[in-house]
C-alpha cells in the first residue's frame, strides 16, 4: 500500500476531514504533506504523528516516557525493516519475530493501542494477502490439476 494511501487511511480511522494533499520524493517515494501553517512534513512516522495530534488523540502516540519509546521504536521497526523488504526469507524472518514479541502481549506497547499497531498493520497487510492469495492458488492449482 502506498504511503499516501495509509496516510489516508490514518485520517479516516483518526476522524479527520479529508483535505491533506500528499506527494512523494525520491526513489523510495517518501510522503511529503504541505501543511497549510509552515513547511513541508516529510516521511511516513513524522506525518502520522503529525495527524494523531491534530486529532486530539495523542494517546496513540504512548501515555508513559516508556510506552513513548516504544511506539517511536516500531515506528522505526516499519520504517527500516518492514519497508523496502519483500523477499520471501526476509518476510517470514519479520513475521516470526513479530509473533514471538506479540506472545505475551495484545499490542506492541503491550496493552495499549497506539500509532505503531496501526502503521505496523498497514506496513504487513500486503504481505499477509500475498501470502493468503498464494496459499489460495496453490490449493486450487493441487486441487484442479493433481486431482
Amino acid at each position: 500500500m502506498a504511503a499516501a494511501a495509509e496516510l489516508t487511511l490514518l485520517e479516516k480511522s483518526l476522524g479527520l476531514s479529508k483535505g491533506n494533499k500528499y506527494s512523494a520524493q525520491g526513489e523510495r517515494q517518501i510522503p511529503v504533506l504541505q501543511t497549510n501553517n509552515g513547511p513541508s512534513l516529510t516521511g511516513l512516522t513524522t506525518i502520522a504523528a503529525h495527524l494523531v495530534k491534530q486529532a486530539n488523540k495523542e494517546y496513540l502516540l504512548g501515555s508513559t516516557a516508556e510506552e513513548k519509546a516504544i511506539v517511536q521504536q516500531w515506528l522505526e521497526y516499519r520504517v527500516t525493516r518492514v519497508d523496502g523488504h519483500s523477499s520471501k526469507d526476509d518476510i517470514h524472518a519479520l513475521l516470526k519475530d513479530l509473533n514471538s514479541y506479540l506472545e505475551d502481549k495484545v499490542y506492541l506497547t503491550g496493552y495499549n493501542f497506539t500509532l505503531a499497531d496501526i502503521l505496523l498493520y498497514y506496513g504487513l497487510h500486503r504481505f499477509i494477502v500475498s501470502i493468503r492469495v498464494a496459499g489460495f492458488f496453490s490449493v486450487m492449482f493441487r486441487m484442479i490439476f493433481l486431482s
